[in-house]
């Protein structure tokens, strides 16, 4: 049976992940697109995922519930434990992940790889205002954070992510194919 390869999309908050993620999956439907589930109220907006308590959120990890979960921001963040079955099948999959999550992803999942997404101070700091979810505090803390180095050991792919989305993701689309082979 072949297993397929998680894609764990990383970046600093404000680097336009969901937008990306999105516009790969509409390239790649073949790809299996993870929802996570977090302990942030639905009406948020960003990517599509599961809303749950921080009491919900305890539940299901003691459950077993998470391949892989984390906490950043003031929220938690699981990744279902159903991905293992898409990997399992064969399937490639996609997930919005955290920096600082890899370490466990690695040793989670053996055929793990990591796509980097990357843009410039001033680019971050404008989408995040933007989008209007954090204070401006939040936004100062989350900018601090946009230069944490990756864990040793990882394969990772690079993608700058400063210019038009679309580029973006055609830039990213032919950097996932040969992976895919």
């Amino acid at each position: 049976m072949s297993t397929g390869k998680l894609f764990a999309i990383v970046g600093p908050s404000g680097v336009g992940k969901d937008s990306v993620l999105a516009g790969l999956h509409d390239a790649l439907p073949q790809m299996h697109l993870v929802r996570r589930v977090i302990t942030r109220a639905p009406e948020l907006g960003g990517e599509e995922y599961d809303s749950v308590s921080v009491a919900q959120f305890e539940t299901l990890k003691n459950d077993g519930a998470f391949a892989v979960h984390w906490g950043a921001h003031g929220l938690y963040y699981g990744i279902p434990v159903t991905v293992k079955y898409q990997l399992g099948k064969g399937t490639d999959c996609l997930a919005n992940f955290s920096r600082d999550a890899l370490a466990e992803a690695a040793e989670v999942f053996p055929r793990l790889t990591v796509l980097n997404i990357t843009a410039s101070p001033d680019t971050l700091a404008r989408r995040l205002t933007a989008r209007g979810r954090e204070t401006k505090a939040e936004i100062t803390r989350r900018l601090s954070q946009a230069d944490k180095p990756l864990p040793d050991g990882l394969d990772v792919i690079h993608l700058p992510n400063d210019g038009p989305l679309l580029e973006t993701i055609a830039r990213g689309v032919a950097l996932l194919q040969p992976a895919r082979v």
